[in-house]
C-alpha cells in the first residue's frame, strides 16, 4: 500500500477516536460491517473513493483535510 494511502487511513482512525466514535457506530452510519471499517484502519483493505467520502462526510471532516 502507498504512503499517502496509509496516512489517509492512519487520519480516519485518528479521527473516529478523537472523536470517540466506536468502530461499530461509524461502520454503520457509512453501511459496512465493523469488520470491514476494522480492515480498512488496520490498512489490510483499500476503500473506494465513494466510502472515503461516506466517512469523512460521518465524521464531520472537510475531503481536503484527509487527503495528503
Amino acid at each position: 500500500m502507498e504512503k499517502e494511502t496509509e496516512e489517509i487511513l492512519e487520519k480516519i482512525r485518528s479521527k473516529r477516536l478523537e472523536n470517540k466514535i466506536s468502530l461499530l457506530n461509524l461502520a454503520n452510519d457509512v453501511g459496512i460491517s465493523n469488520s470491514h471499517l476494522y480492515y480498512i484502519e488496520s490498512k489490510r483493505v483499500m476503500p473506494s473513493i465513494d466510502l472515503i467520502v461516506k466517512i469523512s462526510k460521518s465524521l464531520n471532516m472537510p475531503l481536503k483535510e484527509l487527503l495528503p
